[in-house]
């Protein structure tokens, strides 16, 4: 049994901090999901990106304590749809493959994010 959280067997915070570094361009030049970002300033994508870093460090054991907004505040009347966490998801699997990150971390960052979708994704 390993003993070491997903933060330690992710590779700690540079590795998290460049796997949300890659994710976040990804996120914001998609013609669909770049809607989110059309009207943020760059000191504001910066923020949200380092609010990124710390949530996942934060959330997979790591040392870091996030201080942003839950999940729900923070992503309510957004109007993100189910297509829209699609595509999500399949950039941060890009982002995954990118990296080369293997099972059964790959496996355990997707379960990890999936437990957010219910506070992101707003149904009709």
């Amino acid at each position: 049994m390993n003993d070491k959280t997903l933060y330690e067997r992710l590779g700690g915070y540079d590795a998290i901090a460049a796997v949300a570094e890659n994710l976040l361009p990804r996120l914001v030049g998609d013609p669909n999901l770049g809607r989110f970002w059309a009207h943020r300033g760059e000191d504001g994508v910066r923020r949200e990106g380092q609010l990124l870093i710390d949530f996942l460090c934060d959330r997979s054991g790591g040392p870091l304590f996030y201080t942003g907004r839950d999940m729900l505040v923070s992503h309510k009347g957004m109007n993100i749809s189910d297509s829209d966490w699609t595509a999500f998801i399949g950039h941060l699997e890009a982002t995954l493959d990118h990296f080369g990150l293997a099972d059964p971390e790959r496996s355990d960052v997707l379960a990890f994010i999936d437990t957010t979708r219910d506070d992101i994704v707003e149904t009709a």
